[in-house]
């Protein structure tokens, strides 16, 4: 099994379910391993966010991405869509800041998606497991997840309204299973919520085309696609929310009265056991020079780190740089009086730095680290011949391929260098 992403641009366009902007949303084939990424092209400078649930800025009655105004709302039904599909990377942009809400299923993004055909990427798709279960209980809304080999979700609403009730359902979700039972199922309210949602801003665009509707005894929007509609749409909800996990869920999620807020707080949970489990089944805490070289494209004499010690994927990162007097730009810098070039420094944090990105790329050869801005720069005092250099980086932001981090040098404990810098991976 490979990665997935689409063969061909396909797009969209409609008006969004709680904003009520115009939307045109256009799906674009993605390199390797790139994930899922939203672009804003309707903002100066598109700003990109990755959809992980690192990223989240809101999950009241629906998934938002970011905050302010590059934020991208109520992106469940899509990313229903691309999950449910099995596609791994891809570039969503957006002229609007949400998704349209078409007929208030994924259907429409799905049957798009599966229509611009699957492209396979090389590297195998990444996979998050469960060793033993979980437990999340926030509000009403109680999940548990099992350990599974697939993506199992059982899930159980309760509503007093004659046409719902409690309705109970278990999917197997496969591109099958979620084309059939749960595509097609859409997003519904009740007339009696309607002005409490329109006054907090929600709903602009809703309609009776695009929700199903229920006043005190019936559906005003026409028919039901099922009788249990309203518990698949929940599912499907699920499901999008599962795929802020950054990797395909491999687990059974049992959930009863699912929120997004829940299903976040689930998918925060699960991606924290996974990196728990990950680091336990690490043998491998520390990277020598040879593991740094496999990795880093520079060499003699502009490799400036010799050691990684401390490595927390996407978090944190700790390099040492043994500052000897056989560096060579000793013989031009103050002769006589030798002291490292502060933007050598800068430089060797750099390095440590596009460590913490290259590490977690499948081919570290194929890619290339470019850094994109440096701030906040101070050097506090100079370093020199027999000084050790200790680096530690620590990720203040990660939109896409982009990632900003603040750093640190040290020699003895002292702070010697400090800078914020930006930078993003790259195809050589």
């Amino acid at each position: 099994m490979k990665r997935a992403t689409i063969a061909r641009e396909t797009s969209l366009e409609g008006i969004g379910l709680h904003l009520g902007v115009p939307c045109r949303i256009s799906f674009k084939p993605a390199g390797d391993r790139s994930g899922i990424l939203f672009r804003r092209i309707d903002i100066a400078g598109s700003p990109e966010i990755f959809a992980h649930v690192s990223q989240v800025g809101a999950s009241e009655r629906r998934t938002q991405l970011g905050t302010g105004e590059e934020a991208v709302h109520t992106v469940e039904h899509v990313l229903a869509a691309v999950s449910g599909l099995g596609i791994d990377d891809l570039v969503i942009e957006m002229d609007g800041p949400e998704p349209p809400i078409l007929d208030g299923s994924s259907g429409p993004f799905f049957r798009a998606l599966r229509g611009a055909g699957l492209a396979q990427g090389k590297s195998e798709p990444e996979f998050l497991h469960l060793d033993e279960p979980l437990r999340i209980i926030d509000g009403a809304s109680v999940y548990e997840a099992y350990p599974s080999d697939k993506l199992e979700i059982d899930v159980t609403i309760d509503f007093p309204h004659p046409l719902i009730g409690r309705q109970s359902r278990s999917f197997t979700v496969t591109p099958g299973s979620f084309e059939s039972e749960l595509s097609e199922a859409r997003t519904f309210g009740f007339v009696g919520e309607v002005d409490a949602l329109r006054k907090a801003g929600l709903i602009k665009g809703a309609s009776l085309e695009n929700t199903v509707v229920l006043d005190e005894r019936e559906v005003l929007s026409g028919a039901l696609r099922w009788a249990d509609e309203f518990v698949r749409h929940k599912a499907l909800d699920c499901v999008g929310d599962l795929a802020l996990a950054g990797a395909r869920v491999q687990a059974r999620i049992v959930a009863l009265k699912p929120s997004h807020r829940g299903t976040v707080t689930l998918v925060r949970e699960i991606v924290r056991a996974a990196r728990k489990e990950k680091r336990m089944a690490e043998k491998k805490t520390t990277f020598a020079i040879e593991d740094i070289m496999k990795v880093l494209p520079h060499r003699y004499p502009f490799l400036l780190v010799d050691r990684i010690i401390e490595i927390e994927e996407m978090k944190r990162i700790v390099g040492i740089k043994n500052v000897t007097i056989n560096e060579p730009f000793f013989q031009g810098h103050f002769p006589g009086h030798p002291i490292m070039p502060g933007v050598l420094i800068i430089e060797a944090m750099a390095q440590v730095g596009g460590m913490l990105l290259l590490g977690t790329v499948s081919e570290p050869d194929t890619k290339v680290v470019y850094f994109m801005s440096l701030d906040n720069v101070k050097f506090r005092r100079p370093v020199k011949p027999g000084d050790q250099l200790r680096f530690e980086l620590d990720v203040v932001q990660l939109r896409g391929t982009v990632c900003k981090m603040r750093g640190i040098g040290k020699v003895d404990g002292e702070v010697v260098v400090e800078a914020d810098m930006a930078a993003a991976i790259r195809d050589r």
